[in-house]
């Protein structure tokens, strides 16, 4: 019998160094599923002014993606806000093109490209790579002649999140939207994969020490029943960046959209235009 239980118990560590391996070796396919979809055009989803675009990052990765202009367009001699959008890691555009629609900010431009490995992008995702994909995305919108690059807000959603927080503490953002945010991936791991030990987790995806170095302002929603990433990291994170948090009652990690909708658009409208409003004055002043 106690010959039965050494072979049991080496199986089961065996097993578990396994899952070990597999852990430390696959944490970015674990991070970044990478669906695979087609790029829809635009008009599919009847959003007007909008058109595909590819842009290509600093490591020569081509990304695809679609570009909103400002609806409706500036006037001559006049530049519009920029918003760079990050979607949830098991998404692509295919699946927020009704979401940019209805949330389509007005009088803003907005850039959401497929990370590399998603979509029709080419490569494959890393926590690297995303932040290349970021920058790309910045440069890009940035240098549009109808968008005022002082006046780029980010939006990102669960793992878009990172992202965001990224460029909003390596760039001139002049605002941050976030929804779902997790705080970071050894957090995650603990919360999900509590069996694997801490060492184990490479990733950093460090959206608490982020969020503690913005300088700008910070509106965080989530919802009450996130099963994923639970509000308590919303609220840290929004705690972290000195922002206001948004609770949408009922709300899972997948649901602040449906349940927020008519509510959760006119509070990212408020937000963006109210910042709008005070970068104007401060350039004035």
């Amino acid at each position: 019998m106690f010959t039965s239980l050494l072979r049991i118990a080496g199986v089961l560590l065996a097993v578990y160094v396994a899952l070990c391996a597999l852990a430390w070796r696959y944490q970015d396919r674990l991070a970044f599923p990478a669906p695979r979809t087609r790029l829809p055009d635009p008009f599919e989803f009847r959003i007007p002014n909008a058109e595909r675009i590819s842009v290509t990052t600093s490591d020569g990765v081509v990304l695809r993606g679609w570009y909103l202009a400002p609806t409706p367009l500036p006037r001559e001699g006049q530049r519009a806000a920029g918003l760079i959008w990050f979607y949830g890691n098991m998404e692509t555009l295919a699946y927020i093109g009704p979401i940019l629609r209805y949330l389509r900010p007005p009088q803003t431009g907005i850039v959401a490209l497929d990370y590399r490995g998603y979509g029709e992008s080419d490569s494959a995702a890393t926590e690297a790579g995303i932040y290349r994909d970021a920058d790309a995305a910045w440069e890009y919108l940035a240098h549009r002649p109808e968008i005022d690059p002082g006046r780029i807000a980010v939006y990102g959603r669960s793992v878009g999140s990172v992202p965001a927080l990224y460029l909003a503490t390596t760039r001139q953002a002049q605002a941050v939207i976030l929804d779902s945010p997790m705080t970071s991936a050894r957090e995650m791991a603990a919360l999900h994969y509590g069996f694997l030990p801490g060492f184990l987790i490479h990733l950093s995806l460090n959206n608490r020490e982020r969020a503690a170095r913005l300088s700008v302002p910070l509106l965080v929603f989530h919802g009450t029943k996130d099963l994923i990433a639970p509000v308590a990291m919303g609220e840290a994170i929004a705690r972290a960046g000195k922002g206001e948090l948004v609770r949408i009652e009922g709300a899972g990690h997948n649901e602040t959209y449906d349940i927020g909708d008519e509510q959760y658009r006119q509070r990212m409208w408020a937000f963006l235009a109210q910042m709008g409003e005070e970068g104007r004055r401060k350039r004035e002043e």
